[in-house]
């Protein structure tokens, strides 16, 4: 599953730091803080017609991720907003875009890896691009269980949304040697973290459930999904969820701003038994779309 190129991106500008420059000229140091060690934090935000989706939940996080890491003199709320707009309104996007918007601690006056180091200030970059949900949520994903672990709050919190993807990366190389779509991340005790792009849920017995965010990322669509099926009346279950219990599941989906909510059809060979031909995920499908208006912040111009 490799994301299709649109041409129409060729001549997009870019937001680099406090200005918007072309495609070609949108460059960062080679001291920068992002090249030297991942030393980034970053969203993706998905554009919807009505606007930007869950645009305030994503800022949040990333405030909360730049807080974390100690990063200093973060651009204003304000100016971050009024970077994303303006390169929407460069850039004529309105609808099947998406926004990866990435707030780096910025250029080190010499290399290393001591924060000091950065004297310049952070530089934020507004990636936005011309990009429909990049799985397939018709005819669902197959999916291989990766050796790769997510990482735990003992080695790098997944709740720092960091730049630093290579635990992620090496499982998608896996999945892709493997001839799957996606591949399956553990905890470091064997149970089901998310894969390597998305968190995981699946239904079983009529039941939804998914992993604590305790080793995956703490995802918008994910807290948006639990959600919209609590306002269902539907029983949800967070906990600890075994290899095993994906196996027997009766559905499976993935869920993230890339894709929304995706089936999975395949986990290691073994098909989901779809007994109920997906019941609760296109319920679910469903009532997230309907309700995407009610989470999409209009455009500014």
């Amino acid at each position: 599953m490799l994301q299709k190129y649109d041409e129409r991106n060729a001549s997009i500008k870019v937001w680099i730091k406090d200005k918007l420059v072309a495609r070609e000229d949108a460059r960062i140091s080679v001291f920068d803080s992002s090249v030297q060690g991942g030393d980034a934090v970053w969203e993706g935000m998905r554009v919807y017609k009505e606007g930007i989706f869950c645009l305030d939940r994503h800022l949040d996080r990333l405030e909360d991720s730049a807080r974390a890491m100690a990063f200093v003199d973060v651009p204003s709320r304000e100016f971050i907003c009024d970077a994303i707009f303006k390169t929407l309104l460069a850039n004529g996007m309105t609808h099947d875009c998406h926004i990866r918007l990435t707030l780096s601690r910025g250029e080190k006056v010499t290399s290393g890896m001591d924060p000091r180091l950065n004297i310049f200030g952070p530089v934020l970059i507004v990636l936005a691009e011309w990009k429909p949900p990049v799985y397939d949520n018709i005819s669902g994903v197959k999916i291989i269980t990766s050796s790769i672990r997510r990482n735990s709050p003992m080695n790098l919190d997944s709740k720092i949304h960091h730049n630093n993807l290579i635990n992620n990366i090496l499982a998608k190389i896996q999945a892709n040697h493997a001839g799957a779509d996606d591949a399956l991340m553990l905890d470091n005790s064997g149970f089901i973290a998310e894969m390597n792009g998305t968190n995981i849920f699946i239904v079983k017995d009529g039941i939804l459930i998914t992993p604590q965010p305790d080793a995956c990322l703490h995802g918008v669509t994910r807290a948006l999904v639990l959600e919209i099926a609590k306002e269902q009346a539907l029983a949800v279950q967070e906990r600890n969820v075994s290899l095993t219990e994906l196996y027997a599941a009766d559905e499976a989906f993935g869920t993230g701003s890339m894709g929304e909510l995706t089936p999975i059809v395949e986990v290691d060979g073994r098909l989901i038994y779809d007994r109920r031909q997906n019941k609760i995920t296109s319920t679910l499908t469903s009532a997230f779309h309907s309700l995407a208006i009610q989470y999409c912040t209009p455009f500014k111009e």
